[in-house]
């Protein structure tokens, strides 16, 4: 079974992260939350227990998934365990994905460079690496990116595909076909 790792620090985007993991485990994908402490506090107040606490177990995995908020994101971008975590994971190919200001850290860790991604609109002149997309969720090579609150369903579900889900049975029944023109 494929496993994913949602990272958590404090101040993370609720709409993004906790969708994510909710979309992932519905797919049958083992996703774990992963956190910087063991509680960790959203940016509009909702308190969560990690499954775990980060480590080098991280890189086990077949993917991770840094979520936005602020500032959240800001704890991601500056922890240094992390950055090499992530280094390691796209040295071995692994996916490594990011919305909103959760991006910040895949540029710190270098992972953007020459590579297309999207993230939060605002941040576009902040990011100096890669080549930034206005599109809701970019995937290329082992990165998948995505913009903000709004775009986690179809980030999400990307990531399921990515990791060997069938997306289109998780988007019928969780009626996602009707927000996009699907079948009624």
């Amino acid at each position: 079974m494929k496993k994913a790792a949602v990272l958590f620090a404090n101040g993370f985007e609720e709409a993004e992260a906790i969708t994510i993991v909710d979309i992932l485990r519905r797919g049958k994908i083992r996703c774990d939350m992963i956190g910087l402490e063991e509680t960790v506090t959203g940016c509009y107040g909702a308190r969560i227990c990690m499954d775990k606490v980060l480590s080098q177990e991280v890189t086990e995995y077949d993917m991770i998934v840094l979520p936005g908020g602020l500032p959240g994101a800001y704890h991601l971008r500056d922890c240094e365990e992390l950055i090499s975590y992530i280094q390691e994971m796209n040295r071995l190919g692994k996916w490594i994905a990011g919305i909103c200001a959760g991006v910040l850290a895949l540029e710190r860790a270098g992972v953007l460079s020459e590579k297309n991604y999207t993230a939060y609109p605002g941040l576009k002149g902040s990011i100096k690496e890669g080549n930034f997309l206005d599109q809701p969720v970019v995937t290329d090579h082992n990165l998948i990116t995505s913009q903000g609150p709004a775009t986690t369903w179809a980030f999400a579900y990307t990531l399921a595909e990515a990791l060997g889900g069938d997306s289109a049975v998780l988007k019928e029944s969780m009626l996602y076909d009707r927000l996009t023109g699907g079948t009624r």
